[in-house]
C-alpha cells in the first residue's frame, strides 16, 4: 500500500472512526451511513479521489446482519489509487444520504441501486427506476425476491414440460 492511501485510510479512521480491511490490495473502509457524504467530501477535495468508479449494494440476506452493503468505488487520478467505501445497512427499507452532490455521476448509480435493491437515498434529485419498467412492483436483485424460471426442455423431458406449456390458442 502506497503512503498516500495509508494516509488517506488513517484519516478515514481518525475522522470518522471506520473500519478497514485489505483483500488482495483493496483497501475496503466501512462508514455509517450518516458519514458517507463528509468522507466523500474528505475524500474528494484533500486526497483526490476525484472520481467516483463505481456505486453498487450487496444483500447478505438472511446469512448476516446488517443485510446491506452499499459499496463506493473512488479513484484518484493524480496518485493512480482506488479506494472503496462500504456503508452496512440494516432492515428491510434501507436509506442513506445522498452523494450526488459531490459526485454528480452518483445520479444514476443511486437510481439503480434503488431499482435493484430498494435502497432509498434521501436528498436524490430523481430517485425513480432506471432498469425495471416504472410499473414493476419489488426489487430484482434482493435475495427474498421471488424467483421464477422456466425448465429447459432436453429430449428426455420434453413431452412432459410441453404438456405444461401454454400456447396461443388458434
Amino acid at each position: 500500500m502506497s503512503e498516500h492511501l495509508q494516509n488517506t485510510v488513517q484519516a478515514l479512521q481518525e475522522r470518522f472512526r471506520a473500519t478497514s480491511s485489505q483483500f488482495r490490495n483493496e483497501i475496503s473502509v466501512f462508514l455509517q451511513p450518516d458519514q458517507i457524504v463528509a468522507a466523500c467530501t474528505m475524500l474528494r477535495d484533500e486526497y483526490d479521489f476525484e472520481m467516483l468508479e463505481d456505486e453498487t449494494a450487496v444483500d447478505y440476506w438472511p446469512e448476516e446482519t446488517p443485510r446491506f452493503h452499499v459499496v463506493y468505488h473512488l479513484y484518484s487520478y493524480q496518485h493512480n489509487e482506488r479506494i472503496c467505501l462500504r456503508v452496512p445497512l440494516n432492515g428491510n427499507n434501507p436509506s442513506l444520504p445522498t452523494i450526488e452532490g459531490v459526485y454528480p455521476n452518483a445520479n444514476w448509480y443511486e437510481r439503480e441501486v434503488w431499482d435493484m435493491f430498494g435502497i432509498h437515498y434521501d436528498g436524490h434529485s430523481d430517485l425513480r427506476r432506471i432498469l425495471m419498467p416504472h410499473d414493476w412492483e419489488g426489487h430484482p436483485l434482493r435475495k427474498d425476491y421471488p424467483l421464477g424460471h422456466e425448465e429447459i426442455m432436453f429430449t428426455f423431458n420434453f413431452d412432459e414440460i410441453n404438456a405444461r406449456k401454454r400456447y396461443a390458442k388458434e
